[in-house]
């Protein structure tokens, strides 16, 4: 065993730890034995800085919406400013990508008791992603009395887009080996179809 450091390092290395044997090993494989066993310390010495299992997941978690945050506010900081269905599909895109090449971070995040143990913080960091995501509706479609809601239909739509595409139910019913004409006709259900 590695001698188990004082202070944020060691927080820092399980943490690190999680994140990876998340994205290799998915969401089941994260027992906190198993993460202080890779992380090269007893299996007592998470309990130090996480006291409960749900502790140390919400911190995996917010990795993992600490980073599909950075890359969507790489795309609304990135071209088509001007242009709100574009950043909306640069934005959807990033969603899709990131449920795809980090499946067991993506499941995660979205699992009920992680996102609502309140205490943890993870409020901060998965809602200023769906406020990016209702600014933008606002501004794509000005007509709409509450664009939350439709923000909310959007991602829960994406959302639904991205588990199925994952599954492969949908290659299976309607074909295709892109999601991208998928993704255009969603758009077109919640902002309406591109002017000609």
């Amino acid at each position: 065993m590695q001698q188990e450091n004082s202070g944020g390092s060691l927080r820092d290395r399980l943490i690190d730890t999680g994140v990876g044997l998340v994205d290799t090993e998915g969401a089941a494989a994260l027992s906190l034995r198993e993460i202080a066993r890779r992380a090269g310390v007893s299996h007592g010495a998470p309990r130090r800085y996480f006291p409960t299992h749900l502790e140390l997941l919400s911190a995996i978690a917010r990795r993992g919406f600490e980073e599909l945050g950075a890359r969507a506010a790489e795309v609304a900081r990135g071209g088509g400013a001007d242009d709100p269905r574009a950043q909306l599909a640069g934005l959807a895109r990033v969603y899709l990508d990131f449920a795809q090449h980090h499946r067991g971070m993506y499941e995660l995040m979205f699992r009920h008791d992680v996102l609502d143990s309140g205490e943890l913080g993870l409020r901060e960091t998965s809602l200023p992603l769906f406020a990016m995501l209702a600014a933008l509706v606002a501004k794509a479609r000005p007509d709409a009395a509450e664009p939350a809601v439709v923000a909310g239909a959007l991602w829960a739509n994406l959302h639904g887009l991205a588990q199925l595409w994952r599954w492969g139910s949908l290659q299976l019913a309607v074909g295709g080996d892109t999601v991208e004409p998928l993704l255009a006709s969603v758009l077109d259900a919640h902002l309406g179809p591109v002017a000609p």
